[in-house]
């Protein structure tokens, strides 16, 4: 939150409007083209389907170091707000977010019936304390929060900031992933993304204009990583403090463990299919590709250990808007159901690329590098991977 109040000020609700209609149209991609193909996989699937093989081999390497980077970044915010109530040094947050990577990736190994009852207890708690704290500082309107102690910005810094916090959209096609898992998926799947895209983007609405009228949006943006333990604090004392850490604890890990359980699964499908080595479709007693969920842990543990919340941030969504932008040109070409919808989609995210490429080289050029070298590392490693395999 304090990361896209920085970027677009008083228009930060209407970056997550933009980047939600830009998800809404994605998520109407994945879910019409996962019904097509019957499979999951999600854009590795569709691009293997039309005979790209190599383009879909190359993306599937961006996107896992996506959702390692996602992970990093979950990781990164729960050691944060946990270590806030405490008011420790730096060296906390740390190691918060190395424990709950390694918990979790532990929960994971344990089978799906732990994983999925532990999502299920946390989204409902955090979706109860967001909304609570979202709807008590609307009720203040207090509107001139929107800018205090910030210059006002703007509304074209909206599309910027949209193309800068894709990221917190990228949730919904990890059911594409689990297409197999999921019962009667030709009906469940496209109910379950397109719904989850509509109550995310409400949700951030809310939260937005809600925790900014409380606290103001220069207190949002100095404490960015705990943005909204400030205003708990502010709208119910320590009572509110502590329920939005226990808010931020579960969001943050809901996010991790589900993040954890279908990039394993998009891991071992691309293993399957020789696009990656062989020891990541194994499984243990659990039915679980253990090697997989160690492999996604220990990178993203590494990376919130010595990783910034923006530079994270920015890496990741640039990712994400590449491969929805991918994935809205394939509905239009597979001539799904409102084809001209996913032509808007792609063009959409091509436009976010772009904005979000160049303000990057301009201010912040550190994510931008990163993405550039993983993108040329999986051009360049893929081929290598696939070859050993024929041999």
């Amino acid at each position: 939150l304090g990361v896209i109040i920085d970027t677009a000020g008083q228009w930060a609700w209407l970056s997550f409007v933009m980047a939600g209609m830009i998800a809404l149209i994605s998520a109407h991609s994945y879910s019409r083209l996962s019904v097509k193909y019957r499979d999951s996989g999600g854009a590795y699937t569709f691009l293997q389907k039309m005979g790209q093989k190599n383009l879909a081999a190359g993306l599937a390497w961006v996107l896992i170091i996506g959702y390692i980077l996602t992970v990093s970044v979950y990781a990164f915010t729960f050691g944060h707000y946990v270590a806030y109530v405490f008011s420790a040094g730096a060296w906390l947050p740390r190691i918060l977010a190395f424990v709950s990577i390694a918990f979790l990736a532990l929960i994971n190994l344990r089978g799906v019936h732990e994983s999925s009852t532990l999502e299920i207890i946390t989204v409902w708690g955090k979706l109860f304390v967001l909304l609570g704290l979202s709807l008590f500082g609307i009720l203040q309107w207090k509107p001139e929060l929107l800018t205090a102690g910030i210059e006002v910005k703007p509304v074209h810094t909206a599309i910027v900031g949209a193309a800068t916090i894709f990221m917190a959209y990228e949730g919904f096609q990890l059911l594409s992933y689990d297409y197999h898992d999921i019962r009667n998926p030709q009906k469940t799947l496209p109910r379950a993304i397109i719904s989850a895209v509509i109550a995310v983007t409400v949700i951030y609405i809310l939260v937005t204009i809600g925790a900014s009228m409380l606290v103001g949006a220069n207190t949002l943006i100095a404490q960015k990583e705990v943005a909204l333990s400030a205003a708990g604090k502010k709208a119910l004392g320590t009572t509110g403090l502590v329920l939005v850490t226990i808010a931020a604890a579960f969001s943050t890990g809901s996010a991790i463990n589900a993040t954890l359980f279908s990039t394993a699964r998009l891991m071992e499908h691309v293993a399957a299919k020789n696009d990656l080595p062989a020891v990541l479709k194994k499984r243990n007693r659990s039915g679980i590709p253990y090697y997989a969920i160690l492999i996604i842990a220990a990178m993203a543990a590494v990376l919130s250990v010595i990783g910034s919340l923006s530079t994270l941030v920015d890496a990741a969504s640039l990712i994400f808007l590449i491969t929805f932008g991918v994935v809205n040109l394939v509905a239009w070409l597979e001539k799904v159901r409102y084809r001209l919808l996913c032509l808007a989609g792609a063009t959409g995210c091509l436009l976010a690329i772009i904005l979000s490429v160049y303000e990057q080289a301009k201010q912040k050029p550190v994510p931008l590098i990163i993405t550039i070298a993983f993108l040329a590392a999986a051009t360049v490693l893929q081929p290598f991977v696939r070859n050993a395999k024929k041999k």
